[in-house]
């Protein structure tokens, strides 16, 4: 089953590369991490989206609290949350196939941040399924090029990750 595991953690030079290391250690898989300050300086946020048995994760979470410089972790898959992953992706768009792109755009509420007289770069977010089914709905012949964040996410309501 698919997890996303949000942990908050000291600001500090080797901290990312030990939580990295934890996974590594023990075989399991990190399908996308993110990572980044929080609204306090010292801290940072990594989001990790990691697939297990409730066992496996629960494992992941005992060896993550473990670390030193881990202050808080939480499985946001284990209430209600929102995700979101940022999309950046830049498409061949000549001729009749700009206006075919403009509107693909549109359908998915995306953004094209940059236009070129070949090229259109398009700015999309939203869940994963989202954006795979952008990816389906275009000429993959035209893709030039694409970058994908990896999911971010956030408890609903008053659930929040705080030292």
């Amino acid at each position: 089953m698919r997890h996303i595991i949000s942990v908050l953690l000291e600001n500090e030079a080797g901290a990312l590369s030990r939580v990295v290391a934890l996974f590594a250690a023990r075989g399991y898989n990190i399908e996308t991490l993110t990572v980044a300050p929080t609204e306090d300086a010292t801290l940072s946020r990594m989001t990790i989206v990691t697939r297990g048995s409730d066992d496996v994760i629960e494992q992941i979470t005992k060896h993550l609290n473990r670390l030193v410089e881990v202050v808080k972790v939480v499985d946001l898959t284990d209430g209600s949350h929102v995700e979101r992953e940022l999309m950046l992706i830049k498409v061949r768009a000549v001729g009749k196939e700009r206006e075919e792109i403009k509107r693909t755009v549109d359908i998915f509420r995306g953004h094209i941040i940059d236009v070129t007289e070949k090229a259109y770069t398009i700015e999309l977010t939203g869940d994963k399924s989202k954006l795979d089914a952008f990816i389906d709905s275009i000429d993959r012949a035209s893709i030039l090029e694409t970058v994908r964040t990896g999911g971010s996410g956030i408890g609903r309501g008053e659930r929040i990750l705080k030292a």
